[in-house]
């Protein structure tokens, strides 16, 4: 090639798309996955990596969409295809035909190891976890002053809780100093008690750039914190051991705003509700007290007494009436039975004998009364009393009457 003559960019990378492209035939490359990122397209754009170096990749949706499971970041994977050159980006890359799973990768399984170590220290136990409040006064944010998590967080907080305080602990997110200071931070908040509840966490990234939260020194520190703390670490898909020690773990940092923040527009929708609510419910039951005591109202009170008043005094005046009837016919019932005692009285009153001519004979000697001839003698002598006086007598013939024989 004549060093002499000038080359455009694009005269360049088609000679060194010719070069690599001619030089190496088909690949077959082993690496670690990071960086996995499926397009809206359908293709599969990620990253495979070593100990050393790393080189992009692409697998186009024709053959993506043939793959027999889900590629994730840190799965360990052996690839085949080519190498092409990008020419847009000034970038080489492995356009991958064929890709199948090599093992996990070591970042994962180092995870899982710490993973384990962690939890069979009961740090990530259901029973230790706090509620997160429902209405905090001060939230606190560990994350990067100046990155896109914080900034939704605000933007979130403002709109659904204005007002609410929010105090930043800056620390970065991503390299070796991240987890030392994110722990450090965590303590530092509980220590001063600045918070009602943390959220600790970041944007999206790949595995790698995630690790500083699944450190130990972070999870340590989420475990011990005083303070409830949410986890919001990458996107849905992404995670990390402090996501498991946390008292709650949010999908995303905008997911953890929405969790620590009650939306003061519902809250009043449902206070208004509850009002209609309770409003109805008033007026439901003092209808229903209208309609109970309508029949209390003076007037029909007064007619009301008068139907259950007029049968009983009905009722009493028919047993006056009886009870008088009933004395009536007492009275003169008692009223015969008087006279006739008084006439038997009047005709049995010895006086009454003797003033009809009659007179009583007694025996001088005893006193007795005489009721038959035989009970004197001759020579007897008798006292006579008519009604009025006293005769002196002697006996001088009794005369017996005889009986005759039947």
């Amino acid at each position: 090639m004549d060093g002499s003559r000038k080359l455009t960019v694009s005269e360049l990378t088609d000679q060194i798309r010719a070069t690599l492209e001619n030089a190496f035939g088909p690949v077959i490359v082993e690496g670690e996955l990071s960086n996995c990122r499926p397009s809206s397209t359908g293709h599969l754009y990620f990253t495979l990596k070593d100990s050393g170096a790393a080189i992009s990749a692409v697998m186009f949706k024709n053959q993506f969409r043939n793959l027999g499971f889900e590629p994730r970041d840190g799965m360990l994977l052996r690839v085949h295809g080519h190498i092409s050159v990008y020419a847009q980006r000034g970038s080489y890359q492995i356009i991958c035909e064929e890709m199948e799973e090599a093992g996990a990768g070591d970042i994962l399984a180092l995870l899982e190891k710490r993973k384990r170590a962690l939890a069979a220290e009961g740090l990530f136990d259901e029973d230790r976890k706090k509620p997160i409040p429902r209405f905090p006064r001060v939230v606190g944010v560990v994350s990067s002053p100046t990155g896109a998590a914080l900034r939704d967080i605000l933007n979130i907080l403002a709109r659904r809780a204005g007002g609410i305080g929010v105090v930043v602990l800056p620390a970065p997110v991503q390299g070796n100093e991240a987890a030392a200071i994110i722990a450090r931070r965590i303590e530092q908040a509980n220590q001063w008690k600045l918070a009602d509840v943390l959220i600790v966490g970041r944007g999206g990234g790949s595995l790698e750039d995630l690790l500083p939260f699944s450190e130990e020194a972070v999870v340590r520190a989420i475990a011990a914190s005083e303070i409830p703390v949410v986890s919001a670490v990458g996107h849905e898909i992404d995670w990390a051991l402090s996501d498991f020690a946390a008292d709650l773990r949010a999908p995303t940092p905008s997911a953890a705003a929405e969790l620590v923040s009650a939306n003061r527009a519902e809250i009043l929708e449902q206070v208004r509700r509850a009002g209609e609510i309770l409003r109805e419910t008033m007026d439901a039951r003092l209808d229903r007290a209208r309609l109970l005591i309508k029949p209390f109202g003076i007037e029909d009170l007064e007619y009301r007494f008068r139907g259950i008043l007029q049968p009983r005094l009905v009722r009493f005046d028919d047993a006056k009436e009886a009870l008088l009837e009933n004395l009536s016919e007492r009275i003169s019932d008692m009223r015969r039975r008087l006279e006739l005692a008084r006439v038997n009285i009047e005709a049995a009153n010895p006086k009454a004998i003797l003033e009809r001519g009659f007179s009583v004979v007694l025996r001088e000697k005893t006193g007795k009364v005489l009721r038959h001839a035989r009970e004197t003698k001759s020579g007897e002598r008798l006292i006579i009393r008519p009604l009025e006086g006293i005769i002196t007598a002697t006996t001088e013939t009794v005369e017996v009457p005889v009986l005759e024989d039947t």
